[in-house]
């Protein structure tokens, strides 16, 4: 499934100041899937900072192997909806059991919220701009079909072949690897053979979006305890020719617009030339017609 327009959610959090813990939001919908935005006032972990997340709602309702990838920005308003401040746009991957919400920490220093405009009676109103990129549900292949043990992980039919090449070609993979649930070892699994896949397209064809995202699986399965360092320079790789095929892509439109200037600069010459003979064969013509008329 994959929805790509924009959704947009206003959260007002009266007495804004008074609240201490953090502020969650009703649910909203964006991309067929439910969120919320949850505000700390005080910081969830700066405390002298506003802290914004993005979180998929009820993760436990969703079944085994679910993903979401979406990009987002956090947005603080007036009263009367005049935009006052507007974070960078965030793009992430929230996933089954590792990474349900994503966010600033530091979205904004809790000394500019009391500049004028930010606070009017002291509420806050932030609103959350959701673009949907992809929405997996592995849940009905992986429940419906027959699993496969491969060193320990649980995976389909379909990804042993794969997974069996992984481990020869990288024995020690896994011997730091914390996580001991058969649930949670397979959803990790799932998320690195969808890096693995990523980083095998050709660099032009992969999206900033997906380098992005792959930057931040990288770093949930390394912090999970998998040696990575080969798919850490593989990503290096990718990006570095992908920078360089859009680079040599720009020369050539460089390239091609000063050769159609070029064509351009001369056709209006060509023109000038023409515009001069003509002129000039006016001027031989009324001088002729002159004489004659003289005569």
């Amino acid at each position: 499934m994959e929805d790509k327009k924009q959704t947009s959610f206003t959260f007002e959090i009266d007495n804004f100041s008074e609240k201490e813990a953090g502020r969650r939001s009703p649910q909203f919908l964006a991309g067929g899937c439910e969120w919320y935005i949850q505000v700390y006032s005080n910081g969830e972990i700066v405390d002298d900072h506003l802290s914004m997340y993005l979180g998929v709602a009820n993760p436990e309702s969703l079944r085994l192997g679910w993903k979401r990838q979406a990009s987002f920005s956090f947005v603080l308003l007036n009263q009367s909806g005049k935009e006052l401040y507007r974070k960078k746009e965030l793009c992430a991957l929230f996933c089954d059991q590792l990474t349900t919400a994503w966010g600033r920490s530091k979205a904004l220093p809790l000394k500019k919220l009391q500049e004028k405009g930010f606070l009017e009676n002291k509420k806050l109103i932030v609103k959350v701009e959701v673009k949907v990129i992809e929405v997996v549900d592995e849940a009905e292949e992986v429940t419906r079909k027959e699993m496969l043990d491969v060193q320990g992980f649980k995976v389909l039919h379909s990804q042993a072949v794969l997974m069996s090449r992984l481990f020869k070609k990288h024995p020690d993979i896994a011997v730091n690897f914390k996580p001991k649930n058969q649930q949670v070892k397979t959803t990790y699994m799932i998320f690195l053979l969808h890096l693995i896949e990523t980083l095998k397209k050709p660099p032009h064809s992969i999206s900033e979006t997906e380098l992005w995202i792959a930057g931040n699986e990288l770093i949930v399965l390394t912090e999970a305890g998998f040696k990575l360092d080969w798919l850490k320079t593989k990503l290096r790789k990718v990006s570095f020719k992908r920078k360089t095929s859009y680079d040599n892509v720009s020369k050539v439109q460089e390239f091609e617009d000063q050769v159609q200037n070029l064509k351009a600069e001369n056709l209006k010459a060509e023109l000038n030339i023409e515009k001069e003979k003509s002129a000039t064969y006016a001027t031989k013509v009324y001088a002729l017609e002159k004489t004659v008329s003289d005569i």
